[in-house]
């Protein structure tokens, strides 16, 4: 019999033990209904996260405490989450129908509400992947507000350092501070967090707010301080699943409310039988591709089509996106913010009111009944698959069944990438879905060649799904790069996208069998380039130029321009 050789496991595949791990608590700790994040209950998220070591989380594994991971993180959190001891992770439970005020975080948008002093609710309404998200951001903070305990607590009996004594004057100051005092402040949270002075001033200003621009030190003092409680008083912090949201995950009920109202929508302004393509993506790009030249040509005349469209991504042009915004809503758009709960706002477009030659596609060849587009903002994880389930279901109206006549699905998004650098755009034949043997290979009606030309690198191949952003690291990313899997970058929805367009055309046979897919994205970052991952900053006006001309390749295959 052969002898079995001792075989030593690759950093990817204790990587990739890890992400199972993670997902498999997370499961477990929402079916047993709470836990304490830095308690027995805890420990096995905390050292599944430790023993990953995110790209996002950067030196989380490390006695300093990680700076361009805590801001990653601290955007996607309720504002005063720091404080609370108590978050309760709850369904949409009439919440906005209180006096308490909804908390949205600046880069997630989910609503939150701050109960008291001690308790923060954060509505869950975009499934799992949002629980996922989140219970991973929460233990990244509470591994790092014990690094923070460690090096401020002297002793057992609860004395602190002299740092932590003049942090927590300056954080619990109400006014502004002054530049001296700041920087006395930012000289003894450095010694706190074991960073440079210099490390500090850095970042300190990205944390601030209009209302509290000291937000950085108020951050630190509260992660700190529950933390030296947690060990002095035993007061450990509580992470609660409330039993409605226990009861209704994964029930599809905000997508069905989502999809249904869409349905309503399109059957009242008689668009219900005629050809309709979905497109997932922002909520200005196919508006402003399709008008912005009607209302600005003139202005812009001489000047790069792009320069509009940078124009009207700047934060401060609010009037020129109006005038567009009014022009589209004159020419057959419906504008649906959203009421379901998804968070997914849609745009309706009934192309037989769109003017083509006053429009960015006067070569636009309609042949038969003019098609509708139904345009829908970015949905997040297992929530794709939600999503594009209930919308291709037929609409049941006085027993009868009116089937949607959908054409194609196309799919526009931001993705990491494995080769190539942030605005470079992906062009995949396959989803791999992490943690999974599930792939999906698919004819994409978008090619790389269409791309080229347009000094914007392209990149064609299979795509990973993977179930967090925030959960990858270099070793699992480099062999799905450099093995045989080939992966060219990874994203968190396409998948879900192609699991339900799969099942509703090919199976269930709800839409057209023979339904066109498109898939493109550009990059956001590398995760496999020092510097060039999320937490390292948004991709300015880099994304402006591949976002539409991902979106006006879209539109033109639509459109039939040839």
């Amino acid at each position: 019999m052969k002898e079995i050789k001792n075989i030593s496991r690759s950093r990817a595949q204790e990587s990739s033990a890890a992400i199972e791990r993670l997902y498999i608590t997370m499961r477990h700790l929402f079916n047993r209904g709470f836990y304490k994040p830095m308690g027995v209950s805890g420990e096995t998220l905390r050292e599944a996260l430790l023993e990953l070591r995110p790209e996002i989380y950067g030196s989380i594994a490390e006695e300093k405490v990680e700076l361009n991971g805590l801001l990653y993180v601290i955007e996607r959190l309720p504002i005063g989450i720091e404080e609370c001891r108590y978050i309760n992770l709850t369904s949409d439970e009439g919440y906005s129908k209180s006096h308490f005020k909804a908390i949205i975080p600046p880069k997630r948008r989910r609503n939150c509400y701050r109960i008291d002093e001690e308790q923060m609710n954060v509505e869950i309404t975009r499934g799992r992947s949002d629980i996922y998200d989140i219970l991973t951001h929460l233990t990244f903070i509470f591994i790092e507000s014990h690094k923070i305990k460690d090096r401020v607590l002297i002793d057992d009996e609860g004395r602190i350092s002299r740092d932590w004594q003049k942090l927590e004057q300056a954080a619990l100051q109400a006014k502004k501070l002054n530049q001296v005092d700041k920087e006395k402040a930012i000289s003894h949270a450095a010694n706190v967090l074991g960073r440079t002075f210099a490390e500090v001033l850095d970042i300190y200003d990205a944390f601030g707010t209009a209302e509290k621009p000291d937000r950085f030190l108020h951050v630190i003092y509260w992660l700190g301080k529950l933390a030296i409680e947690e060990v002095i008083d035993n007061n450990k912090r509580t992470i609660t699943f409330s039993p409605i949201l226990r009861e209704r995950l994964g029930h599809h009920i905000h997508g069905e409310i989502w999809a249904t109202n869409i349905k309503e929508v399109l059957n009242e302004n008689n668009l219900l039988g005629r050809p309709i393509h979905v497109i997932s993506a922002n909520m200005h790009s196919v508006m402003n591709s399709i008008f912005a030249n009607a209302v600005l040509g003139s202005k812009y005349k001489g000047k790069s089509e792009y320069q509009i469209y940078e124009d009207l991504s700047a934060s401060g042009n609010k009037e020129l996106r109006s005038k567009v915004e009014e022009f589209a809503l004159q020419h057959g758009m419906i504008s649906l913010p959203d009421e379901s709960g998804t968070n997914i706002d849609v745009q309706i477009f009934d192309t037989a009111k769109i003017d083509w030659k006053k429009s960015n596609f006067p070569k636009a060849s309609i042949k038969g009944e003019n098609p509708v587009i139904i345009v829908m903002d970015y949905a997040f994880g297992e929530q794709a698959y939600e999503t594009i389930d209930e919308l291709s279901k037929p609409l049941k109206k006085n027993k009868n069944q009116l089937f949607l006549n959908i054409e194609s699905v196309s799919i526009m998004g931001k993705a990491g990438i494995l080769q190539g650098g942030k605005g470079d755009i992906m062009i995949p034949n396959a989803h791999i879905n992490e943690g999974t043997a599930d792939n999906y290979p698919f004819e994409n009606e978008l090619t790389a060649k269409m791309f080229e030309g347009n000094d914007i690198p392209v990149f064609a191949g299979p795509m990973v799904t993977v179930l967090g952003t925030s959960l990858q690291n270099k070793d699992l990313l480099k062999f799905f790069h450099e093995s045989t899997w080939g992966a060219i970058g990874l994203e968190m929805e396409g998948a879900y996208y192609q699991k339900a367009i799969q099942s509703a055309s090919k199976i269930r046979k709800s839409i057209n069998p023979a339904v066109k897919v498109r898939y493109a994205y550009y990059a956001s970052d590398n995760p496999l380039e020092t510097g060039s991952t999320l937490a390292s900053g948004g991709l300015g006006t880099t994304g402006v130029k591949p976002t539409y001309l991902i979106t006006i390749k879209i539109l033109e295959q639509i459109f039939n321009v040839k």
